[in-house]
């Protein structure tokens, strides 16, 4: 694959462009030879499908492989490996592997990714072609400030940074002094990290007294959390850094993760759907395709990947799509909000369903909040207390500041008892005073006692 039109506008013009039609039949060859392959060849989808009733010869159509494909979730993939080990009984069929990955699980044993060969080198082609879509060039240099470990997102961006020809930077998280030393030293152009370590790094370089606006970057590309596509965040790194912001993002177990990509429109990834298909299906009900425009659980499929490939994973995202056509001209759905958060982490409190983006948003459309915040639940008699610590801007006036610290605080509890239904006690702390982190950012601190059956 290779920029092939005469002003570089797409990776690859004929393959973002065309039909939608066109593609559609594409994709159905494509899912029905995954599906005869991993039946095949792949014992954990053998027993799963066979355990549902599914045969790979029931999809005809891509509406079948919504409505008779059974999901498969990250704890099923746990499990096969524990039972199988180390890399499960979907790993495939004599793969030379090439790299070893992993994401973290809850009882600290990672789930192991296998990736062979043939899929490292077709990772990087699509990685390129996503990173090309978000405004990367080969006259970039890339300061990639990602966790570089068994987390496949940094390792991701550094392959498809290298086959798009570009100058890599692959200095990692961390040592944020260093990291803006050397970034205007090189005269780093992109910034690919997650938005909480680029709002960091801002607040480090204000205080230095670095003219943040007149650095040398011009693009910044935000991975491993939501945080991009919400407008507050985007609007402070945009503000901030003086840059252009794209967002990016999958999931470690759907590498290529970059199919999910923002174009110069700045109105939604870009799903690429001849690659890893993707669907907004019900929370409820895996089998039931929704409407545009209506928000809900997406489900991914890799079409080209054959170790370890993942067909209808339930990812935990929730997003809703758009096939309103781009001005961009790529022929693509769309995201339009991004991914803006996790089903599974989703708070009840007092009944209530709330997500820490929806926390976020409020309070990144308040004048005068900081960036960082903290969501701490606790159980006092039979009844929920929700906490908000949040900081305050770093330019609050100086004279008054305790009234104006205490009003913060009220506007802050009306906006999120109007946006959640809940009644948050917000304690406005000093500016710098939570700590920051170097990837994903902790938010929430649930302290309420866990139920324990039996």
């Amino acid at each position: 694959m290779s920029a092939d039109t005469p002003d570089g506008r797409y990776w690859n013009a004929a393959k973002e462009t065309r039909p939608r039609a066109e593609r559609e039949a594409e994709v159905l060859g494509l899912m029905q030879q995954q599906l005869a392959y991993v039946y095949e060849h792949l014992p954990f989808y053998r027993r799963h499908y066979d355990a549902h009733g599914f045969h790979p010869r029931d999809v005809r159509t891509i509406e079948d492989f919504t409505a008779k494909v059974p999901v498969i979730t990250k704890q099923m993939l746990r499990d096969d490996q524990e039972a199988h080990p180390p890399f499960g009984s979907y790993v495939g069929r004599d793969p030379d592997i090439a790299r070893i990955h992993g994401s973290s699980g809850t009882s600290g044993k990672p789930t192991l990714y296998a990736i062979s060969r043939r899929d490292w080198s077709y990772i990087a082609d699509v990685m390129a072609q996503g990173l090309y879509t978000c405004g990367v060039r080969p006259d970039d240099r890339v300061q990639l400030a990602t966790v570089y470990s068994l987390f496949m997102g940094g390792w991701g961006a550094l392959l498809g940074t290298e086959r798009l020809g570009a100058t890599a930077f692959p200095i990692g998280a961390g040592e944020t002094e260093r990291q803006l030393d050397l970034m205007y030293r090189i005269g780093s152009t992109v910034l690919i990290t997650t938005p909480t370590y680029a709002l960091h790094m801002l607040e480090t370089a204000a205080a230095q007294g670095r003219d943040t606006v007149n650095s040398p970057l011009r693009l910044g590309i935000f991975i491993g959390e939501p945080g991009a596509s919400i407008p507050g965040t985007r609007h402070a790194l945009e503000r901030g850094w003086g840059i252009v912001v794209r967002d990016m993002a999958t999931t470690s177990e759907m590498t290529p993760w970059s199919t999910n990509a923002e174009c110069e429109a700045g109105n939604g990834m870009h799903v690429m759907q001849d690659e890893v298909w993707t669907e907004i299906v019900d929370k409820n009900d895996s089998t039931r395709l929704l409407p545009d425009g209506q928000s809900g659980a997406v489900v991914y499929s890799h079409l080209r990947r054959r170790s370890q490939p993942m067909l209808r994973f339930y990812s935990g995202d929730e997003s809703h799509m758009s096939y309103e056509p781009c001005r961009c001209g790529r022929s693509y759905p769309r995201l339009p909000a991004g991914v803006y958060g996790r089903l599974d982490d989703m708070l009840i409190i007092k009944g209530a369903n709330v997500y820490p983006s929806q926390v976020q948003r409020a309070l990144l459309s308040i004048p005068g909040v900081g960036v960082e915040f903290r969501i701490i639940l606790e159980r006092v008699g039979a009844l929920d207390e929700a906490r908000l610590q949040v900081e305050h801007a770093p330019d609050l006036p100086r004279e008054s500041r305790q009234a104006h610290i205490a009003e913060l605080g009220e506007r802050i509890a009306r906006r999120l008892k109007t946006d959640t239904s809940i009644s948050f006690r917000v304690e406005v702390v000093d500016h710098g005073s939570i700590e920051r982190s170097v990837s994903k950012a902790k938010r929430v601190f649930d302290n309420r006692p866990k139920f324990r059956p039996g």
